[in-house]
C-alpha cells in the first residue's frame, strides 16, 4: 500500500538546491565586485547572498557601494554569470527524484531568486521540460524571506499552506516557508552550511540528493 500524501505541493529553490552552483555564483558576485572597485567579499559573504534576489543580494555583498552603481554592478555579475552559466549542472540524482515526485501526483513548483530570463532559459533544457507546474521569481515576486513566492503558488493550485513543503540550502529558504507557514526541508550540500538551520523548525535536513530523494518518498 502507499502512503497517504502528507503535502500537495513541493516547491524547491533553485539554486544550490537542484543545481550544483553554489561556487560558480560565488565566485562571479566576487568578480563583479572586483569589476567595479569594491572591497571583494570572501566566499562565506558572498555564498551567503545567494537565494536572495539579485539586486538584494548585490547590496548585502556590496554594502558601500553608491546606490546610483547598483545597475553596474550587476550588470557585471550577469557578464560573469551567463559566460559561465554552462558549466552548471544538476546534482546528481535530481531528475530521477523529479520524476518520482510527478508521478506521485505532487504539484512541483520552483520559488527562487533567480531572474525570470535566467530561469527560463535554464528550463528550456530538454531534461527539464514539463517537470515543474510553476515557477516564481524574484524579479516578478519580491525576494526572500518575502513569503509572496510561495503565497502565490499556493494560491496558483489551491493549496493550504499546512499541505506545502519548501526545500532549500539556504536560511532564507527556511525563513520563506516559515513566513508562509510551509513546511520546511534544507539541504546541507548548497550555500549555507547545516549548522545555520539549526533555528528553524525543519522536518529533515539532507545531506544529499539520494537522503533528499528517500525521505520524500517516505514521508512527502
Amino acid at each position: 500500500m502507499t502512503r497517504p500524501r502528507q503535502f500537495d505541493l513541493i516547491a524547491f529553490d533553485w539554486d544550490g538546491t537542484l543545481f550544483d552552483s553554489t561556487a560558480l555564483i560565488t565566485r562571479c558576485i566576487q568578480s563583479a565586485c572586483a569589476d567595479v572597485g569594491v572591497p571583494v567579499p570572501s566566499e562565506r559573504d558572498a555564498s551567503y547572498v545567494i537565494g536572495m534576489g539579485l539586486v538584494e543580494a548585490l547590496t548585502h555583498a556590496a554594502p558601500d557601494l553608491p546606490r546610483e552603481r547598483y545597475k553596474e554592478l550587476a550588470e557585471r555579475y550577469r557578464h560573469h554569470y551567463f559566460a559561465r552559466q554552462h558549466e552548471i549542472v544538476m546534482f546528481e540524482g535530481t531528475l530521477a527524484m523529479l520524476h518520482d515526485l510527478k508521478a506521485r501526483h505532487h504539484w512541483l513548483g520552483v520559488a527562487t531568486g533567480k531572474s525570470r530570463r535566467g530561469l527560463d532559459e535554464a528550463l528550456r533544457t530538454v531534461e527539464l521540460h514539463g517537470v515543474f507546474d510553476a515557477t516564481r521569481t524574484a524579479d516578478e515576486t519580491a525576494s526572500k524571506p518575502n513569503p509572496r513566492m510561495l503565497l502565490e503558488l499556493m494560491r496558483e493550485f489551491g493549496v493550504a499552506p499546512e499541505r506545502t513543503l519548501m526545500i532549500g540550502d539556504t536560511t532564507h529558504d527556511l525563513q520563506l516557508a516559515a513566513n508562509a507557514g510551509a513546511a520546511a526541508v534544507g539541504v546541507s550540500y548548497g550555500a549555507h552550511a547545516h549548522e545555520a538551520f539549526e533555528d528553524f523548525d525543519t522536518r529533515f535536513v539532507a545531506h544529499s540528493t539520494r537522503e533528499l530523494h528517500d525521505w520524500l518518498l517516505r514521508h512527502a
